[in-house]
């Protein structure tokens, strides 16, 4: 569900090398990051859809799949970061990468800027990155629990699958 949206507004975010590449860092529990946002995407969709929420559909889906789009496994120490206040700087960051090769709304820059709120503390100013902000926090409840798993690290997939796997 969803897919068709998904391709019609981002494409060209969906099929990138680096968003592919989100794959190899895994989110939470076994979910792929590539897995989570498109995960975050449609539940976004599904948010907008049941509370009849007027948005830009647009913007939120390219907000909420480029909310986390930090590009490196946050599990692991590098030579720029250790990593250990993720939570708090990886907005910043997602939102720099984004900027790098997409042009940002302002609605979606506030989505990715916001989405991690209460922690970055300015509270998002728009009805998209409340929506991606609420479904992020559900996404990553069920990663976290194991409820939601991801299917990349598990091998059952191989290429180009956006299916709802709930």
């Amino acid at each position: 569900m969803y897919e068709d949206e998904l391709q019609k507004y981002a494409n060209d975010i969906l099929m990138s090398e680096n968003f592919k590449s989100m794959r190899d860092f895994i989110q939470h529990g076994n979910m792929s990051v590539q897995e989570h946002c498109i995960s975050v995407a449609k539940t976004s969709l599904a948010i907008r859809d049941k509370y009849n929420i007027d948005c830009n559909t647009r913007d939120l889906i390219r907000g909420a799949l480029l909310h986390d789009y930090f590009l490196y496994d946050w599990h692991k120490n590098d030579k720029l970061s250790p990593h250990r206040l993720h939570g708090f700087f990886h907005p910043g960051r997602a939102l720099r990468n984004a900027k790098k090769e997409y042009y940002l709304s302002s609605r979606q820059e506030d989505i990715i800027i916001k989405h991690m709120w209460p922690l970055t503390v300015v509270p998002p100013m728009c009805r998209e990155a409340w929506i991606v902000t609420m479904a992020d926090k559900y996404c990553s409840f069920l990663e976290t629990v194991r409820i939601q798993k991801g299917v990349i690290h598990t091998g059952k997939i191989h290429g180009k699958n956006f299916k709802n796997r709930n």
